[in-house]
């Protein structure tokens, strides 16, 4: 991938964003850490819920060149492109040589193959400047006798063309799309992402036409927005997400903070805390009877600097919210209380996104 000067057709320099990219620039620039593209940024094993039932999982995030909005500027909360090989790209040999890391990892740890992969970039796999098509192609064989396939795109890269690699080989297949909200607006001024809620319908439709299926993931609490804000966000944007056709899960993840990124600015400046879990709690009890399934993966949770409640029921709410996960069960939630919940309340009822002025 290039790092030249990011071209206004791919990074919509002019559409009210450039402020934004040049402070996430700037930050950014902070890294100084380095990467060995022969080694994935991370894997592990897990379970997942999938439409075919519970499933061993093996996650894998390939080192790439990172992805092409981040290097433009990209989303506010978003510190995965700090964590990407310098240079902007990462051959076929050096991408494989990750997988083979990962297969190693897999069979360290696990009786047996898991019927379920899913690949992450931190940005898009479907982006050839990221994974070369060579290489989407040779981990399509790769993997060509489990069950599914999960791979991660933003909507611009979703093509029949591309998924075709992995349905041909029989693979149930999955698109991760990055939607973060249904709200174009929320999308737009707070987490600065630049497409629109139709071009995620549009991306699905092109899932549909490969015979794949989609996961849209949801962001809880971007900057900017209340406590009560993000959770009506939430609420609406599952339901509109599990209305289209194609889309058949919703991962809702609450904010983290993560270094290099605006988030973390506003955090050390006192102008950001990461959602409350009761408040994922809620989302995903008051959409249990949405047509998807729904989940949450609340990374961080009881420290400062992810979603947390009091710290004192922190675990045991996690504890129901990946309970749910696996049995969509709303009822979990019920076995869970807290003095704290009184206190997240209050914060619903009282806290302004615009704090300014206290009187008039």
């Amino acid at each position: 991938m290039s790092t030249d000067e990011p071209s206004p057709e791919v990074y919509e320099s002019g559409r009210g964003m450039d402020a934004h990219n040049e402070a996430m620039r700037e930050i950014r620039a902070r890294r100084d850490e380095t990467y060995d593209p022969r080694e994935p940024t991370r894997v592990w094993l897990d379970e997942d819920n999938t439409p075919d039932g519970t499933r061993q999982s093996l996650t894998i995030i390939l080192n790439t060149g990172g992805c092409r909005w981040a290097r433009a500027g990209g989303c506010t909360m978003c510190g995965y492109v700090a964590e990407s090989v310098e240079g902007g790209s990462v051959s076929h040999e050096d991408l494989m040589a990750q997988v083979e890391k990962c297969l190693e990892h897999e069979a360290d740890n696990a009786d047996d193959p898991a019927p379920l992969i899913k690949i992450y970039t931190s940005g898009s796999f479907l982006d050839e400047r990221e994974v070369p098509g060579e290489t989407r192609a040779a981990i399509a064989e790769t993997f060509g006798d489990r069950e599914r396939m999960v791979v991660e795109s933003l909507p611009d890269f979703v093509e029949a063309e591309r998924l075709a690699d992995f349905t041909e080989q029989g693979l149930e297949t999955d698109v991760a799309i990055g939607l973060e909200t249904a709200t174009d607006r929320v999308r737009h001024d707070c987490v600065n992402k630049y497409f629109d809620f139709a071009d995620f319908e549009a991306a699905c439709a092109e899932a549909r036409e490969a015979d794949a299926g989609v996961k849209a993931y949801l962001l809880m609490k971007p900057p900017f927005l209340s406590e009560s804000e993000a959770l009506a966000d939430m609420r609406s944007s599952v339901r509109r997400c599990a209305s289209v056709d194609g889309c058949h899960t919703v991962s809702m993840n609450p904010c983290n903070v993560q270094r290099y990124t605006m988030v973390e600015d506003l955090f050390h400046d006192g102008g950001y805390r990461p959602p409350w879990l009761w408040s994922v709690a809620d989302v995903l009890e008051s959409t249990a009877d949405a047509d998807a399934i729904v989940v949450s993966d609340p990374v961080g949770h009881g420290s400062d600097r992810g979603p947390h409640n009091c710290g004192e029921c922190d675990d045991r709410v996690q504890t129901a919210i990946k309970d749910f996960d696996l049995r969509q069960d709303p009822s979990v939630f019920e076995q869970v209380s807290c003095e704290c919940e009184l206190t997240w309340e209050a914060v619903l009822e009282r806290e302004r996104s615009f704090g300014m002025p206290l009187a008039r």
